[in-house]
């Protein structure tokens, strides 16, 4: 009897720390995107930074034009941008799509990974891709960007403004979901948009950097610097967070997030519960692999925090203490998510996101999906990208 009250009493000294920690994480995040000045853009400037738009791209044909499209249409004088598509083995119509809008607009340009590497002899084709398109950019800004995204005739124009207001080495901006059909579609949604929040409030108070590769910039020259991905292309993901933590272990002060909804790249979340899985999964892998070891120790207490409330809630049933232990924590998550989301949700115009008969289904698959994905990934070491088996 005395060797389980040891047992229980070392449990709950346990949970009761990890439920601190998870609280003191959102309170910083909470706080932290509070006090992220939201940027204006610059009615009045005449903007002279030169950039170049890359957007890896593999069997797209359904997406590339939409996002070309979208890039062409930029407030921003066409002399000053190039847009450069990188081709990554795509067995459709993309190639063709690009080099009808080659023959259209001279300042897009098709670059062909095959011309580069060989497909037998690599592993992070993303990676790679990038790489070779900021070989063959010459402009002093890389901005990057999905093929499966559109934006704003503003998102260059802010971009470039922030740039020469404030000279950073490298620019996180948001990625936003839109169209969504259904309530797991808003939960997804409504997830990115926490994600979003966390990247923001993380570079702004310097605790970690995060970024998401649908929607960043960086100088071409900090990218060469740092010789680019040399070092963390073991792995095929990892282009944006990997590259984000590799240039702050260099220039920590020289980091930003932009906040302002006109910056925003948008793109669809994933249709069917195997998309969204296989997109998590490939995420979580590379957890462990972060070069800033503190996010890996941040979402693993994450982990824990959100394993412990059914945990507590199950064995509650015999244990009474442990069940109203599991009651609070899931008190605690509910309100605290909500007041950081609504407030992230609020600052991109998604307030629908944040009803509470969207949220009160997405917190609940928010822990089920933490707890699953967070345990495949540290067994799943191979998974389906883009039509390819990679890890």
């Amino acid at each position: 009897m005395q060797i389980s009250n040891i047992i229980q009493t070392i449990y709950l000294i346990g949970v009761l720390f990890i439920s601190i920690a998870y609280i003191a994480f959102m309170w910083r995040y909470i706080r932290g995107w509070s006090v992220l000045p939201f940027f204006q853009k610059n009615k009045n400037s005449d903007n002279t930074t030169t950039i170049s738009v890359l957007i890896p791209a593999r069997n797209e044909e359904e997406n590339i034009a939409a996002t070309l499209q979208a890039v062409l249409a930029q407030n921003y004088p066409s002399q000053l941008y190039e847009i450069i598509v990188i081709d990554d083995f795509s067995t459709d119509k993309t190639p063709q799509i690009i080099n009808d809008f080659y023959e259209k607009y001279p300042n897009v340009k098709l670059v062909q990974l095959a011309e580069y590497t060989d497909a037998e002899k690599t592993q992070s084709f993303k990676k790679k891709a990038i790489e070779i398109g900021v070989q063959n950019s010459g402009n002093q800004l890389i901005v990057q960007t999905d093929a499966d995204c559109i934006m704003g005739k503003d998102w260059l124009k802010i971009i470039a403004d922030y740039y020469e207001q404030h000279h950073p080495k490298f620019i996180a901006a948001p990625v936003i979901f839109y169209d969504e059909k259904n309530t797991f579609q808003c939960f997804q949604s409504l997830d990115f948009v926490g994600m979003m929040g966390v990247n923001g409030a993380g570079i702004f108070r310097k605790f970690h950097y995060l970024c998401n590769g649908a929607n960043l910039a960086y100088e071409r020259e900090v990218f060469l610097e740092v010789n680019g991905f040399q070092g963390i292309d073991q792995q095929a993901s990892g282009d944006d967070l990997m590259l984000l933590q590799k240039i702050a272990k260099h220039h920590p002060s020289d980091i930003a997030f932009l906040k302002n909804t006109a910056a925003a790249t948008h793109t669809t979340p994933k249709r069917t519960l195997r998309e969204f899985m296989r997109q998590r999964i490939r995420w979580a892998t590379k957890t462990t692999n972060y070069p800033d070891k503190g996010v890996t120790f941040t979402w693993a207490l994450i982990w824990l925090f959100c394993v412990s409330i059914p945990m507590n809630l199950l064995v509650g049933i015999f244990v009474p203490t442990l069940l109203y232990f599991g009651l609070v924590q899931l008190v605690a998550k509910i309100i605290l998510d909500y007041i950081f989301l609504a407030s992230v949700a609020t600052s991109f115009d998604r307030k629908d996101l944040v009803r509470m008969s969207v949220y009160i289904p997405s917190i609940f698959l928010e822990l089920t999906y933490v707890i699953v994905i967070g345990l495949l990934g540290l067994f799943v070491k191979k998974y389906e990208w883009k039509g390819r088996r990679v890890q």
